[in-house]
């Protein structure tokens, strides 16, 4: 059994970072397109699983499936760090 009073460490093992990024783009494009709000669809999909959240309009619904939610997360995060200066650029890498 874990000791609860120690941090557990994650490390998501992401193939391709940009591939990621390329799908949110995607998807966020696609939804887009059919007039849904992205960030709430997206939103739906990685928190239910439910890959029905996503249109199948380009394709972007088997694209999302193509990356674990974690990583979707992980890329969401990571740029928003980014974004807000969190971060040193020398520590990017550890993010």
């Amino acid at each position: 059994m874990a000791d609860i009073n120690n941090t557990q460490f994650f490390k998501v093992q992401s193939e391709e970072d940009d591939g990621v990024r390329q799908i949110l783009q995607d998807v966020y494009i696609a939804l887009s397109e059919k007039g849904y709000n992205p960030v709430n669809q997206i939103v739906g999909y990685i928190m239910s699983g439910d890959p029905t959240y996503i249109t199948s309009h380009k394709n972007a619904r088997s694209i999302i499936m193509k990356a674990e939610r974690d990583e979707l997360v992980e890329e969401m995060l990571t740029e928003y760090i980014r974004f807000n200066h969190w971060s040193d650029e020398d520590e990017e890498d550890d993010i």
